[in-house]
C-alpha cells in the first residue's frame, strides 16, 4: 500500500501576488491553510477557505469567520508570519509552502525567507512561492534542479557555506565556496535535457529556481 503524503501547511502572507492561477494550480485540497492578517486580501482569488487565521489585524480587519482564529498583540518581537509558521511547527507540520510573503518591503522580505533557515533547522521542509520563482534551502539533502526552469542562483545567507558542487550546469563547480561578500552563484542555468544536482558540505545556500 502507498504511503499518503503528509498534509502540508500553506501560510498565506501579505505581499503581492499577481499570478493567482498558478499558485492556484500549486495547492493541493488537503492543504492546512493559514491566512496572516493582510495575507486575507488574497482568500477570494486564491479561492482557499482557511483552517486558521493569525494576525494583530493591524492591516486587514478581522474577519470574525467561523474559523479558529489567533489575535496577536500589535507589539511583540514576531511578525504575524512568523508567529503563524512556529505554531503550524508546534502543530507538528513538516511541510511548509508559504505564500504572499516576498515582495513590497524588503525588511518583511528578508525576515520571511530567513523563515526557511528556521524550518530547516528545525527539520522541516521549507518552500516560498512567488510570481517569478521558487525558494528553498540546500543544506543536508541534495536539491535538483529540473531543466523547466530558466535560471536559478545559489546564495550564501548564513555566512558559511563551504564544499559546494554543482552538477549538469551552465557554471559547475566542485568543491567551491560562496560568502557572503561575493555572492557569484546568481543566474546559473540548467543543460537541456539534464537535471542539475546541488550539494554543499558545509553550511547552508538559499536556493531560488526561477520560472
Amino acid at each position: 500500500m502507498q504511503k499518503k503524503e503528509a498534509k502540508r501547511c500553506v501560510i498565506v502572507g501579505g505581499a503581492d501576488i499577481n499570478n493567482y492561477s498558478f499558485i492556484r494550480d500549486c495547492l493541493r485540497t488537503d492543504d492546512y491553510v493559514v491566512y496572516c492578517d493582510s495575507g486575507l486580501k488574497h482568500q477570494a482569488r486564491l479561492q482557499v477557505q482557511p483552517n486558521l487565521i493569525v494576525g494583530d489585524f493591524d492591516s486587514h480587519e478581522n474577519p470574525l469567520l467561523d474559523v479558529e482564529t489567533i489575535v496577536l498583540p500589535r507589539e511583540k518581537d514576531d511578525t504575524d508570519t512568523v508567529y503563524a509558521l512556529k505554531e503550524c511547527v508546534r502543530r507538528g507540520f513538516q511541510d511548509f509552502l508559504l505564500l504572499g510573503v516576498v515582495g513590497g518591503r524588503l525588511d518583511h522580505t528578508l525576515g520571511n525567507v530567513s523563515t526557511l533557515l528556521y524550518l530547516d533547522e528545525a527539520g522541516k521542509r521549507g518552500q516560498i512561492l512567488d510570481d517569478y520563482s521558487e525558494m528553498e534551502i540546500v543544506s543536508r539533502e541534495p536539491a535538483r534542479i529540473p531543466d523547466a526552469f530558466a535560471f536559478f542562483s545559489l546564495l550564501n545567507i548564513t555566512g558559511t557555506a563551504k564544499g559546494i558542487t554543482i552538477e549538469n550546469a551552465k557554471y559547475p563547480l566542485e568543491n567551491a565556496e560562496i560568502t557572503c561578500e561575493y555572492q557569484f552563484g546568481i543566474s546559473n542555468e540548467v543543460l537541456p535535457e539534464k537535471t542539475a544536482r546541488v550539494t554543499v558540505r558545509e553550511g547552508k545556500l538559499l536556493l531560488i529556481k526561477i520560472r
